[in-house]
């Protein structure tokens, strides 16, 4: 089992940067693929970035490639989204979460584990 803990939200201008983390707490977080997703108001919740178990290479939603990047440490336990270049669109409750469905990291419904969300806000 694992709880995750987001951090690093905040409220930014466009075009600056935001890192947020994800610490997950567990002995296993190593077998699980990562993903990111964004709930923006008025929206479903949506894929934002994953990391699949075993692999260094992120995948992404088209509208934050070349942006943002996704990065794991198995030692810390925790998955970091690198947000570069924000823009207001980018607006959302961000969430962390954890799944065993190594093949379908962008559908929200197959993740094992969520935390608990933290807001991003981009001014224009």
């Amino acid at each position: 089992q694992l709880q995750l803990v987001e951090s690093g939200g905040g409220l930014v201008q466009a075009g600056d940067s935001l890192t947020l983390s994800c610490s997950a707490s567990g002995r296993t977080f190593a077998s699980y693929s990562m993903g990111w997703f964004r709930r923006a108001p008025g929206k479903e919740r949506e894929f934002v970035a994953g990391l699949r178990r075993g692999d260094d290479n992120g995948y992404y939603t088209a509208s934050v490639k070349g942006r943002f990047t996704i990065s794991r440490d198995n030692a810390e336990n925790t998955v970091s989204l690198q947000m570069d270049t924000l823009r207001p669109e980018d607006t959302a409750v961000y969430y962390c979460g954890a799944t065993l469905d190594h093949l379908r990291m962008n559908n929200a419904r197959v993740y094992n584990y969520w935390g608990q969300g933290t807001q991003v806000t981009v001014s224009s």
